[in-house]
């Protein structure tokens, strides 16, 4: 069986999103890399990688075999096409209860929205962010 060090380095790649971040020029570069702190510490099981041109987080650890493009691992695709804020993406948060003050949006896709404006918006949403994603990972289908 493959250790979780070995399976996060082959789904994550955490030294790819610290180049991809050294080189990015967005006003909210300081948000995104906070986000990335709080994303990451959650679990263990949490890795990251670019995915459509921005960092991405996604299950790492053992799953039920699945359609890839079903997407069943990711939990979170940043988005910093606004200079204003930084947008995560959750494409199933519409699965997860009691994200209230977090998630925005009711796409009939079942993704939700959250949006991020400062360092001190990060601080002020890091307990509901962290409690949805230790609430996601209690979905993986293992």
């Amino acid at each position: 069986m493959e250790s979780q060090k070995n399976k996060k380095e082959i789904l994550g790649d955490t030294p790819g999103v610290d180049a991809f971040m050294a080189k990015l020029d967005h006003p909210m570069k300081p948000v995104l890399q906070a986000l990335r702190e709080v994303i990451l510490a959650t679990d263990e099981s949490v890795g990251e990688h670019i995915k459509w041109n921005a960092p991405s987080f996604l299950y790492i650890g053992d799953m039920a075999p699945s359609d890839p493009k079903a997407y069943k691992r990711y939990i979170i695709v940043s988005n910093f096409f606004k200079k204003d804020c930084i947008r995560l993406v959750f494409p199933s948060g519409g699965k997860v209860s009691g994200t209230e003050g977090l998630l925005e949006g009711d796409y009939a896709d079942g993704r939700r929205l959250a949006h991020f404006y400062s360092l001190e918006d990060v601080e002020a949403k890091k307990p509901a962010l962290q409690q949805f994603i230790k609430s996601w990972l209690t979905m993986v289908e293992k």
